[in-house]
């Protein structure tokens, strides 16, 4: 799937909702426990089960990102399931240092 920055992702196998922060420049896959995350507005895949290995969970309102591919995905509902791209499982994205106010 080609990634847009603003777009949003549901999962279609627990809550989880993403909002792509920053958009690679090639088309991902980008799935939450092992099942394809998709549109919103388009219907769920029929008979999408996840894969009970990949079941680490999402946390709200953390960013989840791979330099490697340049993607950035906000979470805006948690769910139970692993993100991943392209199956790599995404990493979680610390805060950034503040810059000193001296």
């Amino acid at each position: 799937m080609k990634l847009r920055a603003g777009q949003q992702l549901v999962s279609a196998v627990d809550t989880t909702k993403l909002i792509v922060v920053r958009a690679p420049g090639e088309e991902v896959t980008v799935t939450c426990a092992g099942v394809a995350m998709h549109d919103p507005a388009a219907s769920a895949p029929e008979g999408a089960a996840a894969d009970p290995a990949q079941q680490d969970g999402s946390a709200l309102g953390k960013r989840y990102a791979d330099e490697a591919l340049g993607i950035e995905l906000l979470c805006t509902k948690a769910g139970t399931g692993t993100l991943a791209v392209n199956g790599a499982p995404l990493a979680l994205q610390g805060a950034k240092a503040l810059p000193a106010s001296d």
